[in-house]
């Protein structure tokens, strides 16, 4: 089993070569750790900020809920994610943050993680690269929800997470979990349950790819990449650690 911060080196050090010196100063921003049940919340929008909060092991979400009740999941926040990227921090959530599944957290002063940052400049680039990702990943989905076809918008999703999980050692060949609901789904790409139902069907009947559960599997990768219109070159840091992406 993963320590609780081997996620996040993982993640660092996909386009940076850490230091032992850097990991251990990483590690020892990462206490205290604690654990959250799934459908906790982490923080509520508007309210006062404290740290950042780093997600270790699990996945949680920030969201957006409107007036008339409706959810936008604004970002999916995987095992080595930050609840907010490197660099000034507001003094106020802008949005909620939620576990999805048995998570294990903890908070980081933005202080001390500056402070660190100035001692050890390359934590500084890996942490600068890693807003980098955080900019492509929202990038990508303003070009689902305006562009792709709610298949389109699927398939490019699972790229992503598929990449993701890779980078930081959770994928088994071209399998890997997926434990969210076709509701969290829907709130992320902005269509239906019904819709991601027909979707996830859609991509079955092209054998592109198939479940058991919360198992996943990508059958044909290329046809997939292609189909979402999902270029490594728009996530060049994250993909960085996944070379087969370039290829299929």
């Amino acid at each position: 089993m993963a320590e609780h911060h081997d996620y996040f080196l993982r993640k660092l050090r996909l386009g940076i070569e850490l230091s032992q010196a850097d990991r251990a100063a990483l590690v020892g921003l990462c206490t205290p750790v604690r654990r959250v049940e799934p459908r906790t919340d982490l923080a509520d929008e508007g309210s006062p900020r404290g740290g950042l909060i780093l997600v270790l092991s699990g996945w949680a979400c920030r969201y957006r809920v409107l007036a008339n009740g409706n959810r936008q999941i604004t970002g999916l926040l995987l095992p080595g994610d930050f609840s907010q990227p490197f660099g000034i921090t507001p003094q106020r959530w802008s949005c909620s943050l939620m576990a999805l599944t048995p998570a294990t957290v903890c908070e980081l002063s933005p202080r001390a993680l500056r402070s660190l940052a100035l001692a050890h400049p390359t934590i500084e680039d890996a942490l600068w690269l890693d807003l980098y990702l955080e900019r492509d990943l929202a990038s990508e989905l303003i070009v689902s929800l305006g562009r792709r076809s709610a298949s389109e918008r699927l398939a490019c999703m699972l790229c992503e997470i598929y990449s993701r999980l890779k980078a930081v050692g959770l994928v088994d060949e071209r399998s890997f979990d997926l434990p969210v609901t076709q509701a969290d789904l829907a709130d992320l790409l902005g269509l239906s349950a019904v819709h991601i139902n027909r979707s996830l069907m859609d991509l079955r009947r092209r054998r592109l790819i198939t479940w058991h559960g919360r198992r996943f599997e990508i059958l044909r990768l290329r046809e997939l990449l292609d189909l979402a219109q999902f270029e490594p070159v728009h996530s060049a840091s994250l993909l960085s650690g996944t070379p087969e992406l370039a290829h299929g």
